[in-house]
């Protein structure tokens, strides 16, 4: 009988602190935070578009959305987010089915935890 190994997902998060200070010192604290609340449902619903589409078979509007979703989060300083959703884009260009499932998925992972993250760390209220 073969061994079975365990795999464990660990990622750390990557946030760029400069990008929301630099949304601070533009727009002020109540725009700031105005700003960061809408792009943190902008990518929570990105996030279940790119799903849709997966399960859909949609390759044109996943790439869409992965796309959207890497430049909301860049914005934001979400800088692993926007890297994994940006991944997701290069599978698709180069059709590799497998990568892109699991680029996907790991967006899912990183999304998650991105969110809670900046969610945490700012203290955001709606």
């Amino acid at each position: 009988m073969a061994n079975v190994l365990a795999l464990v997902q660990d990622e750390r998060v990557s946030l760029d602190p400069e990008k929301l200070d630099e949304l601070y010192k533009r727009l002020g604290a109540a725009g700031a935070e105005d700003v960061v609340c809408r792009a943190l449902e902008h990518l929570a619903h990105r996030m279940s578009l790119c799903e849709r589409c997966w399960h859909q078979k949609d390759h044109t509007g996943l790439r869409k959305n992965a796309r959207a979703t890497a430049a909301v989060a860049e914005q934001i300083g979400m800088v692993l987010f926007a890297r994994v959703a940006r991944d997701i884009v290069t599978a698709i260009d180069q059709g590799n089915s497998a990568t892109i499932g699991a680029t996907l998925f790991r967006l899912m992972r990183v999304g998650e935890l991105s969110l809670t993250a900046l969610w945490s760390h700012e203290d955001l209220t709606v």
